[in-house]
């Protein structure tokens, strides 16, 4: 049925912004500890904290279509995207997706769960961490948060600090970490991206160093990690390559502290 003509004088209301239907297509990040997945605009649309049986703080994979598009979801978007590419940096678990609108202007994110050995402990704590640098151009951005409560029926009571905003639920509080501006992040802005910003999701708690540095440090370690464990494992002949990403991703569904592999990161 032909939509109905606006009345005479008045203009018709504008339509409220649906939610993009969930796509299958994810990649999964995590440190054993805790596991997100992740779709391909960038968009981390699960993760359970602190541990892979907690209710989830992000579920836009499974929000239906009444919501607002960002509920439940942590998103980077681009103004005008036009394409979109990701991949895993080899024999890692570190994930870049890469967004390009039609003038060539484009973002890398680089998403990743902190994993490695320091002071001769495992440091895998219940943290998300994004890079985010522009590629060409003056490219537009905007960061979206937004963490869902008591399994999704409820909002998170947010507070702000000066450099981090606190995330308030019942028997869980995260602090996000930001380079970025504060006051885009917590309101959603578009802004133009002309140097790198990077940004923690994790317990409520003080960096020890500066944002930017902590995110570069803890990539690079968690990188020469992953690669150090790749080598060890016992690899065919053939498909070395899909046998390597196999072996990740099925790390990645293990919660280390008792050693079990979890049915999947959004059940588990």
């Amino acid at each position: 049925m032909p939509d109905a003509a606006a009345s005479p004088g008045h203009a018709a209301a504008p339509a409220a912004p649906r939610r993009r239907a969930a796509s299958l297509e994810l990649a999964v990040i995590g440190n054993c500890t805790v596991g997100a997945l992740v779709d391909a605009l960038g968009r981390i649309v699960w993760c359970c904290m602190p541990r892979p049986d907690s209710a989830p703080v992000f579920d836009a994979l499974l929000q239906s279509a009444d919501g607002l598009p960002e509920d439940g979801a942590w998103s980077v978007e681009l103004e005008g995207l036009a394409r979109h590419e990701q991949a895993y940096d080899a024999g890692t678990a570190v994930l870049r997706t890469r967004l390009w609108d039609a003038n060539g202007q484009g973002v890398e994110i680089v998403d990743f769960a902190p994993r490695f050995v320091t002071r001769e402990r495992a440091f895998r704590p219940a943290q998300l961490v994004r890079r985010i640098r522009p590629l060409g151009g003056r490219p537009r951005v905007r960061i979206v948060v937004r963490p869902r409560a008591d399994w999704g029926a409820g909002e998170p009571v947010i507070t702000r600090g000066s450099h981090h905003l606190r995330y308030v639920m019942p028997g869980l509080t995260l602090r996000l970490n930001s380079s970025a501006p504060i006051t885009y992040v917590a309101e959603g802005g578009w802004f133009v991206l002309a140097t790198p910003v990077a940004l923690l999701l994790g317990p409520d708690e003080t960096l020890a160093g500066g944002v930017d540095d902590t995110a570069r440090e803890f990539e690079e370690h968690t990188a020469h990690h992953w690669r150090r464990w790749t080598r060890r494992l016992a690899l065919p002949l053939e498909w070395q390559d899909a046998v390597i990403r196999a072996a990740i991703t099925l790390k990645l569904c293990q919660y280390e502290d008792t050693g079990a592999i979890v049915a999947a990161l959004t059940t588990s």
